[in-house]
């Protein structure tokens, strides 16, 4: 599944807030380019929060910066971010048959890999092979296994490859697509590819090699002369690693970096600095509160309809995205680029009445909570705090309890008592089909431990549903069923807030996308 970018964790994850850093002196071209160390370059800088490790590897990273890392190193059979918008980058094309059981990838006859050797088929379906392999633990596994069974990826011939379901599913040409690809001949045989040490040197398709992993400082990537999809027009990338936030936004207004993923709470410090340009953008994350089912104290369904009552959602946005600039209201766990989006739901609006009324009727007083959140995440401890207060209004209180996004995501991942709910987040897709993994009675992404065979049952029929409308009415019902449950109380749907060096061009061709940033960096230049 995706990583839930919130957590990261977690972006799908939750899959999650990354800083990211950039700017330069605008007078700086191509060709002389000052990189904050005195020398020049035709280097771009971008400063994020994280360190994504020296050991990334297509089948096992999936937190957010490790997938950036991959993303300027692999490429794809091609990204899907719309029944409309498919970009193809190692496939040329990718053809359902007529009972949408077997799809059809054409591949790409020019591309090699950085070390010279050429791709082939024979890679593709040894990176699927791998992923499906359950001791390896890959990210993506549970998107390619349809009814407990799994896809099976078949070679036609060098340029061609067959992915056989074993069953219909109408959320494949996405689920499908999110792999990328390893070469065989680097990973043939390797039994622990988590750990391999080939994972510090990798071989790609990608627009960049990497060339320099310093741990807690850089990474540094040149640029792949044979991509292609044509030679990158920078030379060379770095993501810095700046993980206090103050530190990071210096940077940027210096000119040591050129690229930054910036609060709310930071836009007015550039939002009038030429030398820099501000691009929000969707990435189709949902910001939420979830339950712990494993908790005693929650497992009343009037508590906890009880408690989303109480909560005042536009106060919550209000105080941690400053207005509805940067973020709108959630009211499903889809967001509204999603297949089926709908708001036909109980949105749970603020009524104090209501939730006290839900409380007596429970027979419930006097409660006690805890909340998990990420310590260090600014937008989640406002939202925290906000959540407390209006808990209180109604009789409840709720402790915060702040944790290490490392330590809460491990905690969700084992059944606990330790807290009754938490803050998170994720960034799943766009068919619904894909968010399953988080609902579904028992699976290892379902860190509520919801379970509701009636949705259980609908997200099976909607999987292999072929008519369009009633797989609507299918996933329209889910929506109303997970919400009407109230053992998840989505917040927001918020923007990710690219500031960058207003030197830098191609943006719209490079594109925005969820987790990576970029589609495609090599679309990227000074001018």
């Amino acid at each position: 599944m995706r990583k839930q970018i919130g957590l990261f964790a977690a972006i799908l994850l939750s899959f999650v807030l990354v800083l990211s850093g950039c700017s330069s002196n605008s007078s700086s071209t191509s060709s002389d380019k000052t990189n904050g160390s005195g020398s020049k370059s035709n280097t771009f800088i971008y400063g994020i929060s994280g360190d994504p490790g020296n050991s990334v590897n297509v089948i096992t990273t999936g937190d957010r910066f490790g997938l950036m890392e991959i993303k300027a190193i692999y490429s794809p059979l091609y990204m899907y971010n719309g029944k409309d918008d498919v970009k193809y980058f190692l496939a040329t094309s990718m053809t359902p048959s007529k009972d949408f059981k077997t799809y059809t990838a054409k591949l790409r006859k020019d591309v090699k890999w950085s070390d010279g050797k050429p791709f082939t088929a024979d890679d593709v379906v040894f990176t699927y092979d791998q992923m499906l392999k359950e001791s390896n633990g890959g990210w993506a596994r549970s998107m390619l296994i349809f009814n407990n069974k799994p896809v099976k990826v078949v070679k036609v011939d060098d340029y061609t490859v067959k992915f056989e379901l074993p069953e219909v599913s109408m959320g494949a040409m996405e689920s499908l697509g999110n792999t990328f690809i390893m070469p065989k001949h680097i990973y043939e045989g390797e039994k622990d590819i988590a750990n391999s040490s080939k994972n510090a040197t990798p071989v790609g398709t990608g627009p960049y090699k990497l060339v320099q992993y310093k741990a807690g400082e850089s990474v540094t990537f040149e640029k792949n002369k044979d991509y292609f999809l044509g030679a990158p027009k920078i030379d060379k990338v770095v993501f810095r690693i700046i993980e206090d936030a103050n530190t990071a936004n210096i940077s940027l207004q210096s000119g040591e970096i050129n690229a930054l993923i910036i609060q709310p709470s930071d836009v007015a410090k550039f939002k009038n600095d030429s030398k820099v340009t501000l691009k929000p953008y969707d990435e189709g994350r949902i910001g939420y509160m979830a339950f712990n089912l494993s908790s005693k104290a929650v497992q009343s369904k009037e508590v906890r309809q009880a408690i989303a009552y109480a909560l005042n959602r536009d106060e919550i946005i209000k105080a941690s995205y400053l207005s509805n600039d940067y973020a709108e209201p959630a009211y499903t766990f889809l967001p509204r680029k999603a297949t089926y989006y709908t708001e036909n739901v109980d949105k749970h609006d603020f009524n104090v009445n209501k939730s006290k009324e839900l409380l007596k009727k429970a027979g419930v007083e006097g409660l006690s909570l805890k909340l998990a959140y990420i310590g260090s995440d600014p937008i989640q401890q406002k939202q925290a705090a906000v959540m407390q207060q209006d808990l209180k209004a109604v009789g409840i209180d709720l402790k915060l309890v702040g944790m290490d996004a490392n330590a809460l995501s491990q905690k969700l991942e084992k059944v606990q008592t330790d807290f009754d709910m938490y803050l998170n987040g994720f960034i799943m897709g766009i068919d619904p089909d894909t968010f399953n993994s988080l609902f579904v009675t028992g699976s290892p992404s379902n860190y509520m431990h919801y379970s509701n065979p009636e949705v259980d049952d609908l997200f099976n029929k909607g999987r292999v549903e072929t008519n369009d409308a009633k797989r609507q009415a299918i996933y329209e019902k889910i929506q109303k069923l997970i919400i009407d449950d109230a053992a998840f109380y989505p917040i927001t749907e918020n923007k990710r807030i690219l500031a960058i060096d207003s030197n830098i061009t191609g943006i719209d061709q490079a594109g925005l996308v969820p987790v990576y940033t970029f589609e495609d960096m090599s679309k990227l230049s000074f001018k």
